[in-house]
Formats: C-alpha cells, sequence, structure tokens
C-alpha cells in the first residue's frame, strides 16, 4: 500500500486504514489534495477512539464508494463540511468529539442515510427540515448537542425510524405523534427535566452488605457494556490519600447505608476524584460525568462534575455536609445519574456516579464504656421481670415464706397481688412503673418521705401530679441539664404503669413503644376530693400497716383469703378493706375504713 501525504485540513491528523496498519501524518493547513484514501474504499471505521485531531477533511466527498463514516470518539473539532452532501453513505457517526456549528443544508441532500450519529458535540441551531427528505433513516441519535427551538412534525412520520434519541438538548414545545410501528427506543427531555427509567425491566438490582456497619445498593447497567467492572480503574496518577486510586461505579444509582446508628447529628465527607478522563488534549479528555447526590433524601449535590470542582482529573476532593440528622438508626446516602454528560468517553459505559470513599464522624460526644440511659431502663425491666418471675415460682414451691417476700418487696407490689395474691403481668407493669419513678427521682419508693405526712414517693408523685409541678420528682443531681419532654414523658408513663386498676395499665409492649416515642404517653388523670391531709394520710399509713398484718394471716390460712377477696375486694375507685375476723369491732380495719370514706382515686 502506497503511502500518499496531502496537506488537508487536519491538524496533525493520524488514520489507520481498514485493515492495514498505516499511519499518515498529515500536514495542517489547507491546500490540494492529491489522495487520501482509495477511491474503492467502503468504509471508514477504524478510526475511532485514536485522539485524531483537526477538521473534517472536505476531500472525503472525492470517495465515491464510501458507505460509512465512524470517526466517533477522537478530538476532531470545526464544522460538518458541506461537501458531505455528495456522498452515498448510509450511516455517518461523530460520536463525542468537538464539532461545532450547525447541521449544512446540503447534508440532506444524502438520500441514502439511515444512520446519523452526533451525540455529545456542541452543535447550534435547531432539528433541520431536511431530516424528513430521508426515507430511508433507522437511528437518528442528536443526544446532548445544544440544538433549541422545537421538535418538527415531520419527525413522527418518518415510517422507517426506530431509534429517536433528542434527549439533553434545549428543546421545548410538545412531543409530536409518532407514527412508525417500528420504533422501540425514544428518549427526549426538555430544559433539563429529567426522566426516570422503570429499572424493573433495564437491568438487575444489587444489594452487597459490606460489613455490620455499612451496606450498599447499586442498580442499572452500563449501556452499550454489559460486562462493565463496577469498581473504577485509575487511569491517572491522582493525589491525595491512598483511597483516591480507586473507585466506586453504578450506572444508574448507588446508594450507601450506615446502619446501628444513634440518633443525632453528624458530620458526612464524601471523597470524590476523577480518575477515568485524561487531562491532555486526546479525545479521552473530553468525558464529562455529571450526576447528583442526596443525603436523607435531600439533593446536597446537583449536576456535579468532580473534575470542574477539583479543576482537573485525577485531584482528590472532599465534601462536607456538617449536620446531617439520624432520627432513626440509618443513614442514606444516594448517589444517581440522571442522564447527562458523556457515556462513551473514553470508552462506552463510562459515565454515571463515581465514589471514592465516605467519612462519618458524629457531632455529639460519644461515652465510651458507658451504658445509655435506654441501655439502663431496657436491663432493669428485663432484670425486675426476671426476678419477679424466679420469686414467684419459689414461692408456688414453697421454697419461700410469704411473710419474706411481702416485707421486702412491699414497695414494688400490685395492690392486687399484695391483697389477694393475683398474679398477672400487669402486676409487672405496675412494678416497672415504681421502678421508672425511681430511676427518674433517684430515690427509693418506700424509703423516701419528703415530708412527714407523705408515706410513698408514688404517693408524693400523685401529689405533684395533681398540682402540676410534677418535674419537682427529677433528680436535683442533673440540675438543669435533662430533656423535660423526654422526663415528663418517664414521669407519666411511671403513673400510668401503677395505676391501681390491673386493667386501666398499659401492656409492657406498649410500655417499649411509649419509650422509643412511637405511640404518645398521655397523662394519667388523678382526681381526689378535698379533705383534710393530715386524716388522709394517716389512712394511708394504717393501710399499710394493716395490709401486712393481713398477708401475714394470708400466707397460714387459705381460707381467710378467699373471705377476704369475696367481702374485701380492691375496687379501682376507693379503698375498701374489711377485718378478717367480722365479729372483732375493734379492728383497726374498722377505723381503717372510716378514715378513708372520703377517699376516691381515679
Amino acid at each position: 500500500m502506497e503511502l500518499l501525504l496531502a496537506t488537508t485540513a487536519f491538524n496533525k491528523l493520524v488514520c489507520l486504514l481498514l485493515f492495514v496498519p498505516l499511519v499518515l501524518d498529515c500536514f495542517s493547513g489547507f491546500g490540494s489534495v492529491a489522495q487520501l484514501l482509495p477511491e474503492e474504499e467502503e468504509s471508514i471505521n477504524q478510526l475511532k477512539g485514536l485522539n485524531l485531531t483537526g477538521v473534517l477533511p472536505a476531500e472525503f466527498a472525492n470517495l465515491t464508494y464510501l458507505r460509512e463514516i465512524d470517526l466517533s470518539r477522537n478530538y476532531i473539532n470545526g464544522s460538518i463540511p458541506t461537501t458531505f452532501g455528495q456522498l452515498r453513505i448510509t450511516t455517518l457517526s461523530l460520536v463525542a468529539n468537538r464539532i461545532s456549528g450547525s447541521i449544512p443544508k446540503e447534508i440532506g441532500d444524502i438520500a441514502t442515510l439511515e444512520e446519523l450519529r452526533i451525540d455529545g458535540n456542541t452543535l447550534s441551531g435547531k432539528i433541520p427540515d431536511f431530516i424528513g427528505n430521508w426515507t430511508k433513516l433507522d437511528r437518528l441519535i442528536l443526544r446532548n448537542c445544544l440544538i433549541v427551538d422545537l421538535i418538527p412534525g415531520y419527525i413522527g412520520e418518518i415510517a422507517s425510524l426506530k431509534t429517536l434519541d433528542l434527549s439533553f438538548n434545549r428543546l421545548t414545545g410538545p412531543i409530536p405523534d409518532i407514527q412508525s410501528e417500528d420504533l422501540d427506543y425514544l428518549e427526549v427531555n426538555f430544559e433539563g427535566h429529567e426522566y426516570e427509567e422503570d429499572l424493573t425491566t433495564t437491568g438487575p438490582s444489587y444489594f452487597l452488605a459490606n460489613s455490620e456497619r455499612w451496606a450498599y445498593s447499586s442498580t442499572g447497567l452500563f449501556m452499550g457494556k454489559d460486562d462493565a467492572n463496577y469498581i473504577a480503574p485509575s487511569t491517572s496518577n491522582a493525589t491525595g490519600a491512598d483511597f483516591y486510586g480507586t473507585a466506586r461505579l453504578a450506572p444508574t444509582s448507588v446508594k450507601y447505608y450506615g446502619l446501628c446508628m444513634r440518633k443525632g447529628s453528624y458530620r458526612v465527607r464524601l471523597h470524590f476524584a476523577e480518575i477515568m478522563y485524561s487531562d491532555d488534549m486526546t479525545f479521552s479528555s473530553l468525558g464529562r460525568r455529571i450526576f447528583d447526590v442526596s443525603i436523607q433524601g435531600d439533593v446536597v449535590l446537583k449536576d456535579f462534575n468532580i473534575e470542574k470542582e477539583a479543576n482537573g482529573v485525577g485531584k482528590g476532593i472532599t465534601k462536607d455536609f456538617n449536620n446531617v440528622l439520624v432520627n432513626g438508626s440509618t443513614l442514606e446516602i444516594h448517589l444517581y445519574w440522571a442522564g447527562k454528560g458523556t457515556t462513551a468517553i473514553p470508552d462506552r459505559g463510562v459515565y454515571g456516579p463515581l465514589i471514592s470513599a465516605i467519612t462519618v464522624t458524629p457531632n455529639f460526644n460519644v461515652d465510651k464504656g458507658k451504658l445509655s440511659v435506654g441501655a439502663v431502663i431496657g436491663i432493669v425491666i428485663a432484670s425486675f421481670v426476671v426476678l419477679a418471675l424466679i420469686l414467684y415460682v419459689l414461692r408456688i414451691k414453697g421454697y419461700l415464706g410469704g411473710e419474706n417476700i411481702e416485707d421486702k418487696g412491699g414497695g414494688y407490689m400490685a395492690p392486687e397481688y399484695a391483697m389477694r395474691g393475683y398474679l398477672t403481668d400487669k402486676a409487672d407493669v405496675y412494678s416497672f412503673g415504681v421502678v421508672a419513678l425511681e430511676i427518674v427521682s433517684g430515690k427509693s419508693n418506700t424509703n423516701y418521705k419528703p415530708k412527714e405526712e407523705f408515706v410513698y414517693l408514688l404517693d408524693w408523685a400523685y401529689v405533684l401530679q395533681e398540682q402540676g409541678n410534677l418535674l419537682e420528682l427529677v433528680d436535683p443531681r442533673l440540675g438543669s441539664n435533662y430533656n423535660e419532654k423526654e422526663a415528663m414523658r418517664m414521669l407519666n408513663l411511671a403513673l400510668l404503669c401503677t395505676n391501681p386498676s390491673p386493667t386501666l395499665r398499659p401492656s409492657m409492649s406498649s410500655v417499649v413503644s411509649m419509650l422509643q416515642g412511637k405511640i404518645p404517653v398521655q397523662a394519667p388523670l388523678v382526681k381526689r376530693r378535698s379533705m383534710d391531709e393530715d386524716l388522709r394520710f394517716k389512712a394511708f399509713e394504717r393501710l399499710t400497716q394493716d395490709s401486712q398484718t393481713q398477708l401475714s394471716t394470708y400466707s397460714q390460712d387459705r381460707q381467710a383469703e378467699r373471705s377476704m377477696s369475696r367481702d374485701g375486694p380492691w375496687i379501682d375507685s376507693s379503698f375498701s378493706i374489711q377485718s378478717k375476723d367480722e365479729l372483732a369491732d375493734s379492728s383497726s380495719t374498722k377505723h381503717l375504713l372510716l378514715d378513708l370514706d372520703d377517699v376516691n382515686l381515679k
């Protein structure tokens, strides 16, 4: 094959002839052309992705046998020569170059054209009307070309058209009706509006859990490259930390999840470096990666271009977000491609979100080695329930005397169990309420007596609740360093759990939901009639003493228990306790009933 040199409009154009690895160095400037390629050449499809520079030579029109021109993914600039209208080609592909200007009207004379691809260039003007003359047109792709104005109505009348892509331009107006029955691909957007794919039909979804703390989900398939690698290889020496040398890729979307995180404010730092493009004057430097980033559902980066933000490729940069709130236990970081940028530079499938590393740090002090309040409450609940069950089983087996149990645990016993020996799960709820009250106040229920007339901590809590001063129960050692809303929730919950009526106490599952804030805590209603304070609290003291005596008698005489259960039940709205010996008028209980005649708790 003879090497022919010519002065053409190519600036250092390097051409690889079909099937022959022969390089042509063509001088810059304009002049006569003897011959660039043999006239019988039918295809120029071996010149893709060779970083060719310069402009398109008008002399291609002399190749009368030429049927295909594919100069995709090069560095060719300038406009499309008008002489191309003399060609009888079926395919013209100038994808991902630097072609500018409008599409010349002479191109409309190519009646044999079946495929036109000029996407990824910087054209101007509108979609030319002469495209309607191409009756054999099968594929028309003018994606991301900066063309403007309306979509011509004739586009929908091209019966042979199967693929139409006019997306990411500056088009306005309606989409014309498509009459082609063979059309199987249509993509159009206006002024940057995004279109959403149905991922159930475009490709599989993947879920990978890297560790117990992190997980990620990647969706989509790379267009034109089904075997693409989801770990980006570095094509340049990235500056910065070592992790900038590789990156996670995703064709459509990638979500990172931080798991089992504490509720609070966090600082999220995202690390990026564009490592798949070059920074020289070659075709691989023309790529543009554009994607969006959202954190916890809020868009934090829109149309993000790593190379532009970093002022070059291979440069590590970070994006900080200082007040990211985690209300549950999961942090979500979502990177997604909205269809913008290039898709075939330096190769097909090079697009979509890319990230090198993620750093998440709390904006609050982490108490290492200490139990949280929630953990303490959970441990107390579990421990007390287990202890209550053990004591109950031992009592049933006869290993423990009833007198000892009542004496040592009277402050935590539910009224129905203390008076009738009736044990249910609601008795545990009552006990938990007492424990919760002790935790908040830092005081013991049975030992604490704020004033001489008050018997128990629980009694004092009801008085303060009625006065609207329930927060006075909070442990004074906390000072003002506590959350009043959470303290009120715990105090009201404690009063709900210690309701004298078992049926009015919440279940333990409801208690847990209230602690977690899933359901609201209703403030308990405590209504008492006005009465002499000294008489009322004196009655409480007698009630306590008399209850201990009757419980001791109960453990020795079960018949007496039935009599007490039948004749002296514990009633929700009032206290009414009769003596075991109904003939003994001098019983302390008789005086107790007189003292409690006006007591009414609801």
